[in-house]
């Protein structure tokens, strides 16, 4: 068996085998008891705690591309046959498997905060289940990715660069993390083949063993600038960053610009940043190359990049790979699907998952979310039930769902829903944005908050909170037996 099925390669135009086992035997199982064809509705969601306080949603549109193929073919079929666990009437029923339900979602590029439905799924039961697995490994992946480099954009107002593919996971990690970086604000990448697939810029310079393999560093230098007189971008720290490396990087860029070129810059690579860049620069600009840049890279991350601001570090562009493509210091974003509501009787009733840690008591019901602008800037979220109207021309009062005291009323205000259809009985109904759009709307999303929810260290806690009506559902469903 393992040389039929284990090498063969992944098709990855349909991924419906990219599940957890549990979700197939489920399926069964509630094809077996009769409950197939309800009606349920999940919730995609993140939880807050020990990880990020806000996030930046990612991965839809692999989400989309994942439903759009979903289906059992004959190879998927004969495998699951082999398992010896289910029966021949189930695989006759997945041979005309198809997904038949509704999506809708929070946009590409959004700022969302813990709890928020990021995706919701309402489908025939054994559909819905199915998906879980991949949706939430599309979705928390790009989400987490886009989010660290959202977190590292606000900590420096230099540009910075996704350098991770060697650092990645695996290729997909590579990939994909490098799209959900450029979501969350890296505009460039080391990542050739992401460049392609996704059209992002790619950027790069030499490695040390250019340097290393020639006599000299000035010759390295010297025939690097010839084969790219208009891309030059030297690497100064093989040897001696201020003693030889800018040093032959200033006599080849007096000879780029004396044949009419324009040089880059130089990249740094190890030693102490801030002062060696300040050197640098102070250097590059006597020479009269005040206009090439200092790039920067070495395992940067957000508490490294406050310090350099901090020191008023001379650096133009960052290049980050490992600490961005690897999310490092919160592995995983935490994302959960849980079901909301269910049909019984031929009605959609909600449902809520109890927990003796109130972080993971979910919120019942088919939800929406809503976000209040005041001026302009966002000012708080509420999470309501799907049929909940809000009058603008009425005061808002809103409280904090567990420490309800806290109360805040808006006049003056609008509000926007943030989720979006997606299909509908199973038909794509919404129109894919670019790459490029999806960072617009990311830029225009996360400036709509004031500086004091986006910082790093010290962020003020977002209002998010539950309107009364599903505040009352949940208590309601809350107090109710249910053993």
């Amino acid at each position: 068996m393992k040389d039929k099925y284990v090498t063969q390669r992944v098709n990855t135009n349909n991924l419906t085998l990219l599940t957890d086992l549990y979700q197939l035997t489920m399926m069964n199982g509630y094809f077996k008891c009769g409950m197939a064809h309800r009606r349920a509705v999940f919730d995609v969601f993140y939880r807050g705690g020990g990880g990020y306080g806000y996030a930046i949603a990612a991965g839809l549109e692999q989400a989309v591309d994942y439903i759009k193929n979903l289906h059992f073919d004959k190879s998927d079929i004969d495998y699951l046959r082999t398992l010896g666990i289910f029966e021949e009437n189930f695989f006759k029923e997945l041979e005309g498997f198809r997904f038949t339900g509704d999506i809708k979602a929070v946009p590409e590029g959004t700022m969302i905060f813990p709890y928020e439905p990021i995706l919701t799924v309402s489908a025939p039961l054994w559909e819905a289940q199915l998906v879980e697995t991949a949706l939430l490994t599309f979705i928390n992946h790009q989400t987490l990715i886009a989010t660290k480099a959202a977190r590292l954009r606000e900590c420096t107002q230099k540009k910075i660069s996704e350098f991770g593919l060697r650092r990645a996971q695996g290729p997909d990690a590579g990939i994909y993390g490098a799209r959900a970086a450029y979501i969350g604000g890296c505009r460039t990448t080391s990542n050739v083949v992401a460049g392609k697939l996704f059209g992002i810029p790619v950027t790069g310079t030499h490695s040390h063993s250019w340097v290393m393999s020639f006599a000299s560093e000035r010759e390295a230098f010297e025939k690097y600038a010839e084969l790219y007189p208009d891309n030059c971008l030297l690497l100064v720290d093989t040897y001696d960053t201020l003693k030889s490396g800018v040093p032959n990087a200033i006599k080849v860029f007096d000879k780029l610009k004396a044949s009419g070129h324009k040089p880059i810059g130089i990249r740094l690579d190890s030693g102490d940043l801030a002062y060696l860049s300040k050197k640098a620069r102070a250097m590059l600009d006597a020479a009269g190359h005040k206009d090439c840049l200092i790039f920067a890279t070495n395992d940067l991350d957000e508490d490294i990049l406050l310090s350099l601001n901090s020191q008023q570090a001379e650096i133009d562009v960052y290049g980050i790979g490992t600490k961005l493509i690897t999310s490092y210091k919160n592995a995983s974003l935490g994302g959960v699907y849980k079901l909301c509501a269910m049909e019984t009787d031929g009605k959609l009733l909600p449902k809520i998952k109890v927990s003796n840690s109130h972080e993971k008591t979910t919120n019942p019901g088919v939800k929406k979310l809503l976000r209040i602008y005041k001026d302009g800037m966002a000012q708080a979220d509420l999470i309501c039930l799907e049929d909940e109207e809000i009058d603008i021309n009425k005061p808002l009062t809103i409280f904090h769902p567990e420490q309800t005291y806290k109360r805040t009323t808006f006049t003056d205000y609008e509000i926007k829903e943030l989720m979006v259809p997606v299909f509908k009985a199973g038909e794509l109904v919404y129109d894919l944005p670019s790459l490029e759009e999806i960072a617009r709307h990311e830029d225009k999303s996360i400036n709509e908050f004031f500086p004091e929810y986006r910082r790093v260290l010290n962020t003020q806690e977002y209002k998010v909170d539950l309107s009364k009506r599903l505040w009352e559902l949940k208590q309601e469903l809350l107090s109710m037996p249910r053993f």
